[in-house]
């Protein structure tokens, strides 16, 4: 009696599509919720405030990182309620999942094109050296970049 795979395979590509359903629906509700809390105290009035200098200022620059420490307890407030920020975790990658990881992907993309000179290719690079990225991971990421057109 020989064996036809087609049903097994089929079986499988139906069970694969609705797990990717799953990651679909929640990277849905990622972004609906994505940085909900700037829009709230005690984040709006900073981000107010340090928002427009941060645009016109080069991503990792010195004057960019002194903007950043200019928002203190905002800003911890922000990592602290937002899990796609490596600063969330008190072991920063090491802590995320692959959502806060895709969602911060994006994150990053859009921060991007807030900047004149801004690229998601040049945050990748910065951040590598920010966050410690390992090697295989950066590569991930920039393949998805380069996968995107982005």
């Amino acid at each position: 009696m020989s064996y036809d795979s087609t049903d097994d395979t089929l079986a499988h590509i139906k069970r694969v599509q609705e797990l990717l359903e799953q990651v679909i629906v929640h990277l849905e509700t990622r972004g609906t919720q994505h940085d909900q809390s700037k829009l709230e105290e005690p984040e709006k009035s900073v981000f107010d405030r340090v928002t427009p200098k941060l645009k016109q200022l080069t991503y990792g620059s010195p004057e960019y990182k002194a903007s950043l420490d200019e928002m203190g307890e905002a800003l911890q407030h922000h990592y602290a309620h937002n899990s796609h920020h490596p600063q969330h975790y008190e072991n920063g990658f090491n802590g995320m999942s692959l959502l806060d990881i895709i969602e911060m992907f994006a994150d990053w993309k859009a921060a991007g094109e807030r900047h004149a000179d801004g690229s998601l290719e040049k945050s990748l690079e910065i951040n590598k050296t920010r966050f410690g990225l390992s090697e295989q991971l950066w590569r991930i990421l920039d393949n998805t970049r380069k996968e995107l057109g982005w």
